[in-house]
């Protein structure tokens, strides 16, 4: 598995339920990465998608409620979740919100695709900050791209513990 994500400059990842920022460029990143393949997400996130389950993508959504989402498929609990991803190829699930899941699911990921914001979204979720886990390095870090006005870097980290 994988695990997307948009981090400012101090590894925040959202505000209110919601995005910190609205970036174009990333925004065509995540659906490079993703169209075809699978995308895991809390309740919340799959509640802050503004027109439901992303399309041509396989969605799962964790809720331990059992509720069902339209266009998606729910999984009550991590060891459910782990089934139903492990019927894909570990290259194509990607994990992508919100906090809660990318803690439960960090160490069960052997890549993690972190553009990263320079700037400061005032931030109330956060994301595990890599740089300082013994597990997880830095193997490639794109030139800056000035992007809504926001420059970014598109980073890949390697934990080392899997991959």
């Amino acid at each position: 598995m994988n695990i997307i994500v948009v981090a400012d400059n101090k590894w925040g990842i959202g505000k209110n339920n919601g995005l910190l920022f609205r970036l174009p460029a990333d925004m065509k990143f995540f659906r490079e990465k993703t169209v075809g393949k699978v995308v895991i997400m809390g309740a919340n996130t799959f509640a802050g998608l503004p027109h439901g389950a992303l399309p041509d993508r396989v969605n799962i959504v964790l809720d331990d409620s059992g509720k069902k989402y339209n266009g998606a498929i729910t999984a009550t609990d991590i060891p459910q979740l782990l089934r139903l991803a492990a019927q894909y190829s570990t290259d194509d699930v990607f994990v992508c919100g919100g906090a809660s899941v990318y803690a439960q699911l960090l160490n069960k990921c052997a890549y993690a695709y972190v553009t990263k914001a320079e700037a400061d979204g005032n931030a109330d979720a956060f994301f595990p900050d890599l740089d300082a886990l013994p597990n997880w390095r830095q193997v490639s870090c794109s030139d800056p791209v000035c992007d809504g006005g926001i420059t970014i870097r598109f980073c890949t980290y390697c934990n080392t513990d899997i991959a």
